[in-house]
């Protein structure tokens, strides 16, 4: 494995490499980095050249003072397969790397061999009404108040990063280095901003996946894959819109499916990738 900066659309990206194959780009969610794909990453490289981004403002990567809509993540992802010579790849998203990924299937069908979503969902789509009956989760709303967060938890990262590691693992946690590595990527004022920007953002991205969805279909053969709490609502809210959709639920599984249920989601990563694969 090794870690190289891309430029992408504007922003200066830490990128994890992996593998030799069919590319597959990994986009993570919150409050995660690459890392988040650490314990998968080894059983697609087996076969895959693998690509695993810290998004914009996360991680490595640099602190962008903007760009954190659904679209402009597209355009980065987009961007870095670009910069590396791909030309056919499969795109996997979870959490807030959901969107981006779906946006990108969208705009690029013939970039993204196939596409595979997670424990996410798509704001501005039907289908998640009844998920949302009792309003958002808490923490959207005190993320999307510009400095709030920031101004609370400077100076109490590990412990509010811990309680997002616990409750998506069913009181698992992740092992101590990655927890360690996902604490540092949060931690500091600006580190928070760039985070929470994500969240501040969600009525422009909610915009751009009303608009795709208006215009287009997701051609692309893909695959919805929840957990606790999403479950079967992506899937539900994809139904309409995709051609070619499976969904999965793994069962006893918390919402960091990779780091919870690493060979659960490689079962059925595995045979879902190997499909009709081609290009580089």
């Amino acid at each position: 494995m090794e870690l190289r900066r891309i430029t992408a659309d504007g922003a200066d990206l830490n990128v994890a490499l992996a593998g030799e194959g069919p590319a597959v780009l990994l986009l993570h969610g919150f409050p995660h980095t690459w890392r988040l794909w650490t314990d998968v990453l080894d059983g697609l490289a087996d076969r895959h050249r693998v690509i695993a981004p810290d998004l914009r403002g996360f991680g490595a990567s640099a602190r962008a003072a903007d760009g954190y809509d659904a679209g402009t993540l597209a355009a980065d992802a987009e961007a870095v397969l670009d910069a590396l010579g791909v030309r056919s790849a499969a795109v996997v998203g979870i959490d807030a790397g959901t969107p981006p990924a779906f946006l990108l299937a969208m705009r690029r069908p013939g970039l993204v061999r196939r596409l595979v979503v997670m424990e996410s969902l798509l704001g501005g789509l039907p289908g998640a009404e009844e998920f949302f009956a009792n309003g958002a989760p808490w923490w959207f709303g005190f993320h999307s108040e510009p400095g709030l967060a920031e101004s609370v938890l400077t100076g109490h990262e590990a412990e509010y990063i811990d309680w997002f590691l616990n409750a998506g693992t069913l009181g698992q946690g992740v092992r101590p280095e990655v927890r360690d590595a996902f604490v540092d990527a949060y931690t500091g004022g600006e580190a928070l901003r760039c985070a929470f920007s994500y969240y501040r953002a969600l009525p422009t991205s909610a915009r751009q996946l009303r608009e795709a969805v208006r215009t287009s279909r997701l051609t692309v053969p893909t695959m919805a894959v929840g957990a606790r709490p999403v479950g079967r609502v992506l899937e539900q809210q994809l139904r309409p819109v995709a051609d070619r959709l499976v969904g999965h639920v793994i069962e006893d599984c918390g919402h960091i499916i990779p780091l919870h249920r690493p060979a659960e989601l490689l079962g059925l990563l595995g045979p879902f990738l190997a499909m009709d694969e081609g290009g580089k």
